[in-house]
């Protein structure tokens, strides 16, 4: 039976290497594996990942762990394939996920692609002979052209490590400080459809860890977070830090470095073409209303203030007077889900309201409706869920 180590914090993602390489020089450890045929399987947490450190930085610690894993296991000589958690939307390691593969190079082990395929994405990707077939010849172009093409935008030097290192420790900050925030559980539990994931039925576990009645944001499982922020289309993980590590760069004079490490990268281009996505798929209009919030208007400012600066860099990096500009088969499949999805999300919105407004007043009657604008919500996400094709 094979035992598979996973890595899933930033924290778990930087110490990666050095707990393989502590593993592999255990005797008991590697006469199993002997018996293996020194073949050891490591799982990333692309998920978790994302909703712990943010975005980039998770993206980027992935990388760096997937990279001293291959070097470790080459050392002691042992073959070493690689399992992501990747889940459907670019938050929870989606996106364009053969670009992703054919971006990583030579310094990553990559004889085979193993990855999680969750929810909604099943039936979209492969629910039909035609896109279960374009699916897997991506998957596996992507893997072959690792093996046959050596190109020079898949190798990161000294100078462009540095640069996605410092961004990466910019964003890490941003959205770890954005985290602490006194208001980031509140709004989630108070002003998103968080709670209400657990009556959809829709989770292979339960929407939260532990027992507590207090919500905690360590309780959190990835699905639902990433899934309250779609539903407010707002998609926090998606995007938030890298607007103001890029704004750094810019302040210092340095936003040059970021757009020819555009230019030279398909990995840094393949992230930020799917941190587009999430913005892509950002309506704050149908939560204008929260922004005369007494208790949460300040909150939601800070994150459509992000989104703006994050939008504006993207544009200003990638050269495109528009979001995926250079992407249309993508852009245009996403207009159209949103004339779907929209009016659905409007609904609810509207449900929510309705909800905090008779939990001011007790009584039978508002009992009632509370019921029923509660099923609401619930159908509201069904058909969300499904609209966007994938469950978060």
């Amino acid at each position: 039976m094979d035992v598979i180590p996973l890595f899933e914090t930033i924290d778990d993602l930087q110490a990666a290497g050095g707990v393989m390489d502590k593993l592999y020089g255990n005797p008991t450890y590697l006469k199993h594996l002997k018996n293996r045929n020194m073949k050891q399987v490591v799982m990333l947490g692309f998920s978790d990942g994302t909703k712990d450190g943010g975005y980039l930085s998770a993206n980027w610690n992935i990388f760096r762990a997937k990279e001293e894993i291959t070097w470790v296991s080459r050392e002691h000589g042992i073959h070493v394939v690689f399992f992501d958690g990747r889940g459907g939307p670019p938050a929870r390691g989606g996106g364009n996920t053969h670009k992703f593969y054919a971006s990583l190079g030579p310094t990553i082990d990559s004889s085979q692609i193993q990855l999680t395929i969750q929810g909604q994405t099943i039936s979209s990707n492969f629910g039909t002979e035609e896109s279960s077939r374009h699916n897997l010849e991506q998957l596996l172009t992507a893997g072959l052209e690792n093996q046959v093409i050596h190109s020079p935008e898949k190798i990161l030097g000294e100078e462009a490590r540095n640069t996605l290192e410092e961004l990466s420790d910019i964003s890490y900050k941003a959205y770890s400080d954005f985290k602490a925030h006194p208001k980031f559980v509140p709004y989630l539990e108070k002003m998103s459809t968080l709670k209400y994931y657990g009556q959809t039925n829709i989770g292979s576990r339960p929407s939260k860890r532990g027992n507590s009645d207090k919500l905690k944001f360590e309780d959190l499982r990835a699905i639902p977070f990433v899934g309250a922020w779609s539903q407010l289309k707002q998609n926090v993980p998606g995007f938030y830090g890298l607007g103001q590590a890029f704004e750094a760069f810019d302040k210092e004079g340095r936003l040059e470095e970021i757009k020819e490490l555009y230019i030279n990268s398909l990995f840094f281009r393949t992230l930020l073409g799917n941190s587009m996505q999430s913005l892509s798929k950002t309506y704050f209009e149908l939560t204008r209303y929260m922004e005369k919030d007494k208790e949460f208007g300040e909150f939601w400012k800070l994150i459509y203030e992000e989104s703006l600066r994050a939008k504006k860099y993207l544009l200003l990096i990638s050269g495109q007077d528009e979001l995926l500009q250079t992407n249309p088969d993508i852009k245009a499949s996403i207009k159209l889900r949103e004339n779907i999805v929209l009016p659905l999300l409007t609904i609810q919105q509207h449900a929510l309201i309705r909800i905090k407004e008779l939990e001011k007043t007790k009584g039978s009657k508002n009992e009632k409706l509370k019921e029923s604008y509660n099923k609401l919500v619930v159908r509201s996400l069904y058909g969300n869920i499904n609209a966007s094709r994938n469950s978060a």
